[in-house]
């Protein structure tokens, strides 16, 4: 009896320290990946036209360059032929979660319609998938609340898209600008008003003792050149 409960705890620790498969998802203590597709073709493609190496970084430093947004992949954008097939190194720069999904796919081959890359936290993943020959633009993005609107989202055109996707940072218009009001207290307008003062009176100051600041100066200068 003991040494089959020594044998079942054993087991249960050497499977914990595996990766799990669900049937489409393959997950561990590092991150998940769902509806990987290496050699299933989709029905519209004979065979698989190229294969295309993508490296995706996300995290927060690749934001910086956008105004207002707190997350990005390092990349917006990316156009690959019909059926092709898509190997991604999924990169995460962050200590936090982030996550790589591709939306609208057909759904006999990729259940929900869904490519997932996901990690808990700073790491790598690969994973491939094969693209129909439909001229569309997908969706990219992370669907970790607020993370695709503070900027992580792209698109993938297939075949050159069929149309910009709205709201890809530093590509295209945001379907609802960001807006950054002001509470307007009385320690909001004291400042104003101190800013715009000094703001005129320090020129002021400048030009109507210019005259002034001349004579001391040539009064240095001239001290200078007779120690000279």
């Amino acid at each position: 009896m003991r040494a089959l409960l020594l044998s079942l705890i054993l087991l249960g620790n050497l499977q914990s320290g595996l990766a799990m498969d669900h049937g489409g998802m393959i997950m561990d203590e590092k991150g998940m990946i769902m509806n990987a597709n290496t050699d299933r073709l989709p029905r519209d493609c004979p065979k698989i036209s190229e294969n295309v190496d993508i490296t995706i970084h996300a995290g927060q430093k690749h934001a910086l360059k956008f105004v207002g947004k707190m997350f990005a992949f390092d990349q917006q954008e990316w156009d690959v032929k019909p059926c092709a097939k898509i190997n991604i190194t999924f990169i995460n720069d962050d200590q936090i979660r982030h996550q790589l999904m591709i939306h609208g796919l057909p759904g006999y081959l990729y259940p929900e319609g869904m490519f997932h890359l996901e990690l808990y936290g700073e790491g790598q993943l690969q994973a491939s998938l094969i693209m129909p020959s439909q001229k569309k633009t997908y969706l990219v993005h992370c669907e970790l609340p607020q993370h695709m609107e503070k900027g992580m989202k792209a698109q993938l055109k297939v075949d050159g898209g069929d149309g910009d996707l709205p709201s890809i940072p530093g590509l295209t218009k945001p379907v609802k600008a960001d807006v950054y009001p002001v509470n307007w207290t009385q320690l909001t307008w004291s400042v104003l008003f101190l800013s715009a003062l000094l703001g005129i009176a320090i020129p002021f100051l400048i030009i109507i003792n210019a005259t002034g600041i001349n004579n001391l100066y040539n009064k240095m200068l001239s001290k200078v050149r007779l120690k000279q």
